[in-house]
This record gives structure tokens, C-alpha cells and sequence, in this order.
């Protein structure tokens, strides 16, 4: 398997030139290896989660794609499933939805040959409870709703133990191995699909769930309102941009260079000034 995020931002600005001139390219065999619309842009179809991924991609499709010579298709995903087994099997180019502790994740459980480019934002991590109002509040044996995929559930766990709440949090730390010095409240931990956790936050058996950035701006809720926030200085949790490793469509270079434009994350900053989304790695 590969994972670099070298090779199509080394040659990016090499792609937007080429663009300009041509819609599309050829390989080997003289067939078209890239995608153009009427228009003569070249096509990028990428998969997102709608908030605020897509709503990223819909701002470059509509104010710098076309003078960068790419058209954007925007396919929208409300798991964190599908969108990779899409990239993969070639149904999408690229996709733009997660962050690389769950990408490494996902490769070495899939075997996916992927590549990545460099982190565009970061969406804070954070805990909701319909019960209690702080999270000093919350009892011994509480139950806990939390992410099943084991990247997003580590950042949780450590969380917790930044709170005090657990102890000796470590890299290969779950839910269902925590020993009792680890955990000694005695939290219950309930595992769920992040898409099903945050419609938990108002079920009465859970006291606290813990739930995705694009699902907490989905639900129409905000950090200010959470429990515990994760910290974004030092985050490697910052989301990117995917794409296969054999990918020979020249727009996903261009994609790459417009999500790190000065003009996105100007974007980013205006439209979630709460910092429920931030720009950069």
C-alpha cells in the first residue's frame, strides 16, 4: 500500500498550465485519461461530506474552478464509509471528508493505495450532553456514546483524560480495553456510526456524546455548547484532500493547490467565524 502526499502537489502548478490548454489528457494507448465538460474544463468529480466539505468545494466550484480550468462534481456522502469505497473502485477522482490518522486507518484495514495532500482544516472534536450542563456534572457508571472507527475514538478517549476523567490514555487505547485504573468512574461506553451518535445527544441513556465537526454544523449545533472541546494547536486532525494513487486525472492537482488558496481559507474563516472550522494543517 502508499500514502504520500507528495506527488500531485509537487506538480500542481505544472497541471493548472497544462489546463489552460487542454481539457484533457491521454495515455499509453491514446484514450482520454481525463474527463472534460462542454465547456472545455476538465471534470473533477469528488466526494464530500456535505458541511462544511462541500460547502468548500461549491465555493471553489463557483469562484476560482473555471479560471483554474477545472469543473467540479460534488458527490455527497453522510458516512465515512463510502466515500473511500467510491474512490476506489473509481466512481469518484478524489474525496474530501477525513482526516489522516482515520485515512491511515482505513488502508491498513482495506488495503486502499491512496495519497493525500496536505491538511486544508481543522473541525475541534467535541462532547454534547442533554442532561448536564458541565462536565464536572457528569456521574461514575455514566454512559458514553462514541465513534466505533478507532481514529476518531482515540481522540475521544484522550479527551477524557485531559478532563482527568480517565487515566493513561495511550495510542493503542479503546473503549472496550480501557482497565479499570484507566477508567476509574466507571464509564459505560456505547459504540455508534458518528452519523447515528449525533441523533443520541437527546436520548435519555446517554449522558454524553461525543461527535464529529461535520455532524455538530450538520445538527445546527456549536462548540460553544459542548463539554469538552478538543484543542487544534498541534491537531493532526486536520481534514485533506484523497485520491488514488494511480489517479491520472490532472484536475485533482489543481483541486489540491485551490483548497490551500488564500481565497478558501478567507473563506473558512467568514463563514464559521466561531472556529467550529479552521483553516490550515
Amino acid at each position: 500500500m502508499r500514502l504520500t502526499r507528495t506527488h500531485l502537489t509537487t506538480t500542481a502548478l505544472a497541471g493548472i498550465a497544462v489546463l489552460g490548454l487542454a481539457g484533457c489528457s491521454a495515455d499509453a494507448s491514446g484514450e482520454e485519461a481525463t474527463a472534460a465538460s462542454s465547456d472545455g474544463l476538465t471534470t473533477v468529480t469528488v466526494g464530500a461530506s456535505p458541511v462544511p466539505h462541500a460547502q468548500i468545494l461549491e465555493f471553489i466550484d463557483s469562484e476560482l474552478a473555471a479560471d483554474a480550468g477545472i469543473d467540479l462534481e460534488i458527490v455527497e456522502f453522510d458516512d465515512y464509509v463510502l466515500p473511500n469505497e467510491s474512490l476506489a473502485s473509481g466512481e469518484l477522482d478524489a474525496n474530501y471528508f477525513q482526516h489522516l490518522p482515520y485515512l491511515e486507518s482505513q488502508i491498513a484495514d482495506k488495503g486502499y493505495e491512496f495519497e493525500h495532500g496536505a491538511g486544508v482544516h481543522i473541525e475541534p472534536y467535541a462532547a454534547f450532553s442533554s442532561t448536564y450542563a458541565s462536565i464536572d456534572e457528569l456521574p461514575d457508571g455514566a454512559t458514553i456514546a462514541i465513534t466505533n472507527d478507532v481514529a476518531n475514538q482515540l481522540r475521544g478517549l484522550r479527551l477524557l483524560d485531559s478532563a482527568g476523567l480517565l487515566n493513561g490514555v495511550t495510542d493503542e487505547s479503546s473503549a472496550i480495553n480501557l482497565t479499570d485504573e484507566q477508567n476509574p468512574h466507571g464509564f459505560v461506553f456505547v459504540e455508534n456510526q458518528p452519523e447515528v451518535i449525533v441523533q443520541q445527544i437527546d436520548d435519555p441513556a446517554i449522558d454524553l456524546a461525543f461527535v464529529n465537526g461535520n455532524f455538530i454544523l450538520q445538527a445546527g449545533l456549536n462548540t460553544d455548547d459542548a463539554l469538552l472541546v478538543e484543542s487544534v494547536e498541534g491537531n493532526p486532525n486536520a481534514n485533506l484532500l484523497v485520491w488514488r494513487a494511480d489517479n491520472d486525472n490532472e484536475g485533482v492537482a489543481v483541486l489540491e493547490e485551490l483548497l490551500h488558496s488564500p481565497e478558501v481559507a478567507d473563506f473558512i474563516s467568514e463563514t464559521w467565524p466561531s472556529g467550529d472550522v479552521l483553516p490550515g494543517a
